[in-house]
């Protein structure tokens, strides 16, 4: 199975509408670089309802040796850099990010990826998830940015009547 490196994006909102686990089901190991460990840390800081990249023992902080893709990228934050940067440094991974710039960048670079939709999909598709639109109402609810085309997208995808 190809590496998985995850976002903040995708580990907050999985985390707060209880949908954390789905990654660990689907994909057994999950990394993380260290500019997202420091991103939820921070989150936690604050009180924010953030996950403990520590707590999960199926979650890895991973550094980031080669940053010489760092400054090329200037619209992203530290996370999507390290993401993108692991992403370029590990053969065949697939990246977890939400953020469309981000998205923009791993096409460019060539890079295979999806968010916390596609993980949804992929989770109802393998019989772990009963069904997607309660978790994108949850999603919603939370803040999540999903326009009425892809809402309408996702749940044909997966089968489902809005």
């Amino acid at each position: 199975m190809p590496a998985v490196i995850c976002n903040t994006s995708p580990l907050q909102y999985l985390y707060q509408s209880d949908g954390l686990e789905l990654l660990a089901e689907l994909f057994g190991q999950v990394q993380v670089p260290e500019a997202v460990a420091v991103e939820l840390n921070e989150g936690r800081r604050r009180n924010v309802h953030l996950p403990d990249p520590t707590a999960l023992p199926w979650l890895t902080i991973r550094s980031v040796p080669d940053r010489t893709l760092m400054p090329l990228v200037t619209n992203l934050g530290d996370g999507e850099m390290e993401v993108l940067a692991l992403g370029l440094e590990t053969p065949d991974a697939l990246l977890i990010l939400d953020d469309r710039r981000a998205r923009r960048h791993a096409l460019a670079l060539g890079l295979k990826f999806s968010g916390t939709l596609g993980i949804m999909l992929l989770a109802k598709e393998r019989g772990i998830l009963e069904a997607v639109k309660p978790v994108m109402d949850r999603l919603e609810a939370l803040g999540f940015r999903l326009g009425p085309e892809t809402r309408q997208s996702v749940l044909e995808l997966a089968g489902e009547r809005a």
